[in-house]
Order: C-alpha cells, then structure tokens, then sequence
C-alpha cells in the first residue's frame, strides 16, 4: 500500500523562508581566524577554563601563517554562503602572539568575497587593552577594524579603564563598540551594566553591542528588569550565541533557575534589540560549534521558549545589519 504525504507545518522551514525574504541570515558575531583550529592533540583543552583558553591559543596564533589563516578563514565564510548569510561580523586576533597576520588574511577575505558578503571585522584584545604592550597592539587593531571590540574580563580589576579606553577609542575614529561581558553564569558578574553606564558616560548611545550577557539571568528579576530598561536608554545592544554557552558547568551558587543563554524572552519585550551570532567555531573554544545559523536559532528558540516568529526573523536579519551598523 502506498505510503500518503503527511502534511505538517515546517517550522525550520518557514522561518527560513521569511529570513531569505528579509535578505537573508546576518551572523553578527564569530572568530574566523581562529575557526577550524581543532586538533585530535588539542582537543582535551577545551576542559579549560575560559581565562585558560585565552592564553593557550598563543601557540595556534603564533604557528600560523597569514596562509593558514586566510584558509580557515575562507571556509567559514564558504560555509556562511551555503546557508545564505549575507553579512557578517567576526572579531580577530591582533596582539604580540599573532601580531598583523590575522589584519593581512582579513584584507584578503575581505577582497576576495567583497561582491558576496558584507563583512565588519573587530579587534579582539586577548592581551586587555592597559597594559603597554597590549595596548600597542589594541591601536593597531583599531586601525584596521570596523567596529573596535573589547573584552573587559581580561584587564580584570581594571574593567572600568578597559571600557574608557575602548569608548574614548571609538568615539575619536567615529566606529561601534562590541564587547564579551557577563561571559561566567556568575552573580558575581554585573559588565553589562557597567557598559551601560560607560556608554552614557561616554556620549556613545545607540553605537555599544553587548555579547553574550549570560551571567544577567542569574540576577533577581528587578535587577533584570532595571538592567533592560537601561540598556533600551543607553541603546546598547545584545548579541546572542546560544550554543557558545549551553556547555556551562554546573555549579553549586544560588540563583534564579535559567538555561546559560541570553534572556532573549526577556529583553526583546522590553525594547531591547537583539541579534544573532555563532562565536568560535571548531577550535579549543568550542569544538560542537560548526556555525549552523539555523542550529543557533533554534536553540535559542527552546532554551528561552521564545517562539515569536516575526521576531525571531528581525534578530536573524534587521537586527543583525543594526548592531553591524550597515542599517
């Protein structure tokens, strides 16, 4: 007997389609430089702990060659292509181990896709940004990047003068901020709201992306609420990428019971403009991460049970092209 097609609502489909309708997918954040870097011999780091890897990738930056990296490079975004991503922001590396190699493979990518894809490369600051050296390197990178990255956990202690460096770099070069904060699942953790309050001390409404954010749902439900309406002031934006963090140790500290992600439930009601981006892929970091946009997408979908489809296309598309300021 003949088997009947059942018919049943696609979901991964649907959306899809309306993400296609709308342009297309924009990833706004991931680490090119730094994609396929796994090894069977440098797997076992991904046990360390994040403050661990940041340091531990020296060897990989210092090995490879501007080849190498253009290489990986162009695999992730051939593999971006495939999906239909259309623009797309990554962070790379530029400190003493790697110095300009990642700069000069980037300008080549950059070339070769430029009728393609629409690409705003940051500077991310493995080293911090106060130290001489570091800081050396920071204004180096922020000559050649689009949008001026920063990572205010590695100046630890000093958080405050990261951000001033970061905001006074950008406001002087007329570029955005995105900045890794709240990256731990710790209550301990409160950057997000220090980057508001640097972004409004510093004039830079409306131009400061926030990645990650994930330590804000283990706070009370005002702090949240607080936190969200000052990010709507400040105009400060979020960038999630779900399953960058669904891999978060459990602990024994106490707080409101969450999943590791972005309470994107909670900040798109309150005015908060969210987008989406799939962080490192197939490195030490995050060796499960192949940069399946749809993948990202739906984790986000069940982890925050946050099934509103026009929305969930706004964070796959307009609000991408927004936080990478090509809208």
């Amino acid at each position: 007997m003949p088997q009947r097609k059942v018919k049943y609502f696609d979901i991964k489909k649907h959306i899809i389609s309306l993400i296609m309708k709308k342009g297309g997918w924009v990833n706004t954040h991931t680490h090119l430089d730094r994609a396929y870097t796994l090894t069977p011999k440098n797997f076992h780091l991904y046990q360390s702990p994040l403050s661990k890897k940041w340091e531990l990738v020296d060897e990989i930056k210092r090995k490879s060659t501007v080849g190498n990296i253009y290489d990986r490079m162009a695999l992730a975004i051939e593999n971006m292509l495939r999906q239909g991503v259309t623009a797309l922001g990554s962070f790379i590396d530029v400190d003493e181990a790697i110095q300009d190699k990642a700069i000069k493979a980037a300008d080549k990518v950059r070339e070769k896709y430029k009728k393609d894809i629409k690409i705003k490369f940051a500077n991310q600051v493995l080293k911090g940004v106060l130290e001489p050296k570091a800081r050396e390197w920071f204004d180096t990178g922020a000559q050649f990047a689009d949008i001026i990255g920063g990572l205010p956990g590695k100046d630890k202690g000093r958080e405050n003068e990261h951000l001033d460096v970061l905001l006074e770099t950008a406001k002087k070069m007329k570029k955005m901020v995105h900045v890794h904060v709240d990256q731990l699942n710790t209550t301990a953790e409160k950057e997000t709201e220090l980057l508001v309050k640097k972004t409004i001390e510093h004039g830079m409404e409306g131009r400061v992306v926030g990645i990650h954010g994930i330590s804000i749902a283990t706070h009370p439900k005002a702090y949240r609420e607080k936190l969200y309406k000052s990010l709507k002031k400040a105009g400060v934006m979020m960038i999630t990428c779900p399953r960058a963090w669904i891999d978060n140790r459990r602990s024994e500290e106490l707080s409101p019971i969450h999943n590791a992600i972005t309470p994107v439930d909670e900040m798109v009601p309150a005015g908060v403009i969210v987008a989406l981006g799939v962080d490192n892929i197939c490195d030490i970091y995050l060796p499960h991460i192949d940069g399946d946009m749809w993948n990202e997408l739906h984790l986000m979908m069940a982890a925050n049970r946050f099934f509103e489809i026009e929305e969930l296309v706004k964070i796959a598309t307009i609000n991408g092209k927004k936080v990478l300021g090509l809208k």
